[in-house]
């Protein structure tokens, strides 16, 4: 799961090579994993440096789903993560965009969901990988 992690483009061949077993155990342990749901899916990671991050948490009114909620959220342009959350808020949510302009624009979306009591926005100065 690791070296996947690293480079989801990585052969299975090498992987073998890595962890010294055959291509094909390699091959039918990650059929097996992508088939149990434990890997969901291949994806990239793009240089989004240049991209306004910010991070909003909402508070749901108590007699709306929060899945709900969720959901809606989720849909919003800019909203990359939506995530359900323990403590002051119920929902934090990762927005991105162009331009502080378009990231606000998704915040005030976000604000006028059916069910969005409250929110408290982050503007991101830096990402640490």
């Amino acid at each position: 799961m690791d070296i996947l992690r690293e480079d989801a483009r990585i052969s299975f061949v090498e992987i073998a090579e890595r962890v010294k077993l055959s291509e094909a155990a390699v091959r039918r342990r990650v059929s097996n994993l992508v088939a149990s749901g434990a890997i969901q899916r291949f994806t990239i990671e793009l240089n989004d440096s240049d991209l306004t991050s910010a991070i909003i948490f909402v508070s749901v009114n108590p007699s709306n789903p929060t899945s709900e909620v969720s959901k809606n959220i989720r849909g919003v342009t800019g909203v990359e993560t939506v995530y359900e959350t323990t403590g002051q808020f119920d929902i934090a949510a990762i927005l991105k965009g162009a331009s502080i302009t378009e990231v606000n624009k998704s915040v005030e979306d976000i604000r006028r969901l059916n069910g969005v009591l409250n929110t408290n926005t982050m503007i991101v100065l830096r990402t640490i990988r």
